[in-house]
């Protein structure tokens, strides 16, 4: 028979009365064995040092809350970035190793080990801290939170703890958020003031050329009108000696034909014929009669006004015209204003809107900036009962294996009596009883 099969049970199958009455007879060392993991657990129970739980709960502010940094153009924030980036900085050691530094006196109970206290933070942290968020892959439509939450011993005020770490890294992360802004405002200015300047080299580098053109197009037309006034000077006088040869020519002429007053050539030819007849002549003539027929009195007379005249700016209309545009060249008003303005900055190429964001950025100081980053929906509450341990629970679950425990103990020691009780059994004579065997009412 195998050492595992209780007395009096066939090699395929257990007697089941037998079993129950093998654990009936063995109740007092399972009772005392169930009795005696109860009162462990009931001691691990009383005598472990309780840990509480506390949890803070956030959620995303309203728009309206963070409308102060949203400035266009410079900085940008939704509540949903503003609650990511309070929680990343919750989930972070860092953070929550320089709490722990500033506070000292909230952990004064980590320090119990022998360790730095560097290293019981460390371990603290690694166990007492849990985050849950929304999962937006899972659920994109989900509202999001952030869920913080901490486990410590009894004695320490994990409440306090825990709305302290939270305040501290709120306030560390809105002055961060304040300071970029900050920074952001000092670069933009700078780059506006930058711009200015560039504008105003700009400007004067143009109104420069532009003065320079116009002054270079008033010499190139004067030098022009000049050149035109000489040239026409040049002409009018040619035209005047011209004329003075012509009439010389023609008082010779004239003389020869004793030509003194003026006269006609149908009036020369009938000199010397008999004047008592009244005679009305019409000449009809389609050539220029010629200029001796002046006579010799009109032909000196024009000769010497000729020789007396000092100048013929008079004879051409456009010398006078010329005269006129160069006398306007003498002043180019256009480039007396320009450089005579004042105010030149009114001048310049959208200067207006970048002297009012200049302002209104000159005017705006992020340190007195109102923002709030996140809406603390839970915030944590001292508990009123540890989550572990569990009394009632461990002391159930010391009792059940206690009780386990004793049947366990109870079929082993009945497995290793079988056999030596078989023994005896085998050695009586037939009809003969063990006493073992009546003892334990089989």
């Amino acid at each position: 028979m195998p050492s595992s099969q209780l007395p009096g049970a066939s090699p395929s199958e257990i007697d089941i009365v037998q079993l129950f009455q093998q654990l009936w007879a063995s109740k007092w060392l399972i009772a005392l064995i169930a009795a005696l993991a109860t009162a462990a657990a009931l001691a691990y129970a009383l005598l472990v040092v309780p840990t509480y739980q506390v949890d803070v709960l956030l959620r995303p502010i309203q728009t309206k809350a963070l409308e102060a940094v949203n400035i266009e153009g410079l900085y940008a924030m939704t509540p949903r970035e503003a609650l990511e980036r309070v929680g990343n900085e919750l989930a972070a050691y860092s953070g929550r190793l320089e709490y722990f530094e500033a506070h000292p006196e909230l952990f004064q109970q980590l320090n119990t080990e022998g360790l730095s206290p560097e290293q019981a933070f460390w371990k603290f942290n690694q166990d007492a801290f849990s985050m849950q968020q929304t999962d937006l892959k899972k659920a994109p439509q989900a509202a999001p939170f952030f869920r913080l939450s901490m486990q410590y011993p009894q004695g320490m005020d994990g409440a306090a703890i825990l709305n302290g770490m939270l305040a501290s890294t709120i306030e560390n992360e809105r002055q961060r958020i304040l300071d970029d802004l900050q920074a952001r405002i000092d670069g933009r200015l700078q780059f506006l003031e930058q711009d200015i300047e560039g504008k105003r080299a700009s400007y004067q580098a143009s109104k420069e050329g532009k003065i320079a053109r116009l002054l270079e197009a008033d010499s190139i037309r004067r030098a022009g009108l000049e050149d035109e006034l000489r040239a026409l000077r040049g002409r009018l006088k040619m035209v005047r000696g011209s004329r003075i040869q012509q009439l010389n020519e023609a008082i010779q002429i004239a003389t020869r034909l004793g030509i003194v007053k003026p006269t006609t050539p149908g009036a020369l030819g009938e000199v010397g014929q008999d004047g008592s007849r009244s005679v009305f002549r019409t000449e009809v003539n389609n050539q220029q009669i010629p200029l001796y027929f002046m006579g010799v009195d009109a032909l000196t007379a024009e000769r010497d006004t000729l020789l007396k005249r000092k100048g013929d700016d008079f004879t051409e209309p456009r010398v006078a015209t010329i005269q006129q545009e160069l006398k306007q060249l003498e002043n180019n008003r256009e480039v007396q204003y320009l450089q005579a303005r004042k105010g030149e900055e009114r001048f310049f190429e959208n200067i207006d809107k970048l002297r009012g964001e200049q302002a209104r950025l000159q005017t705006l100081r992020a340190s007195d900036l109102k923002i709030e980053l996140v809406r603390v929906d839970q915030k944590a509450a001292t508990p009123l009962r540890p989550i572990k341990p569990r009394k009632a629970l461990v002391v159930a679950l010391g009792l059940l294996g206690g009780l386990a425990l004793g049947v366990l103990v109870a079929l082993v020691r009945a497995m290793l009596r079988a056999p030596r009780q078989r023994v005896q059994e085998d050695s009586l004579p037939p009809g003969v009883v063990s006493l073992d065997r009546s003892l334990s009412g089989t």
